[in-house]
C-alpha cells in the first residue's frame, strides 16, 4: 500500500491520488515489487529541516528526504521501502522558479525520493547518470515533461 499523508496545518491544493499514481508508475517502471508499501508525507519546512538536522546533521530545509526502511513485515511478507517525506512550500518554491506546475514539481518529488528509497543515488558521477536517467524515463512517461537537474 502505498500511503500519502498531509501533515497537520498543511492544505495540499492536489489530490494526492495524483502521487499514489506516480509512487505506483515509479515502483512498475524500476521492476519493484508491486507488493511493497511506502509512505509519503507533505510537511513544511521546518519539520524537513527538523529530519534534516536530525537524520543528516544538516541545520537547513530541503526539498525532500527519504528515508529507507527495508523491512519486510513478518505476517504478510510485504516489504516496507520507507518514507518519502517533502516539503510543500519548498515544491511550491521550485515549480515556481522553474516555470512549471506544482503537481509536475510534486510528481517529481516523488519519482526521486522513491528513487533513494531503491537505493538509487546521485553522489558519484556513475551513479548520478543512472539515477538521472531513471527519474527522467519515469517523468517523461508518466507525462512530466520538466527537466530537473541532480
Amino acid at each position: 500500500m502505498i500511503a500519502v499523508r498531509v501533515k497537520r496545518n498543511i492544505k495540499l491544493p492536489i489530490d494526492k491520488s495524483i502521487l499514489v499514481e506516480a509512487a505506483k508508475f515509479t515502483l512498475e517502471k524500476t521492476k519493484s515489487s508491486k507488493d511493497s508499501d511506502l509512505s509519503v508525507v507533505i510537511g513544511n519546512d521546518a519539520f524537513l529541516q527538523k529530519l534534516n538536522l536530525k537524520y543528516r546533521q544538516v541545520n537547513a530545509a530541503t526539498d525532500v528526504l527519504s528515508f529507507p526502511s527495508g523491512e519486510v513485515d513478518p505476517d504478510t511478507s510485504i516489504q516496507y521501502l520507507g518514507d518519502v517525506i517533502i516539503s510543500l512550500p519548498r515544491a511550491e518554491q521550485q515549480a515556481s522558479d522553474a516555470g512549471h506546475s506544482l503537481t509536475e514539481e510534486l510528481q517529481l518529488l516523488v519519482v526521486h525520493g522513491i528513487l533513494h528509497l531503491l537505493g538509487y543515488d546521485h553522489l558519484e558521477v556513475k551513479d548520478k547518470k543512472r539515477m538521472q536517467a531513471a527519474q527522467d524515463l519515469i517523468l517523461s512517461l508518466l507525462g512530466v515533461h520538466i527537466t530537473s537537474k541532480l
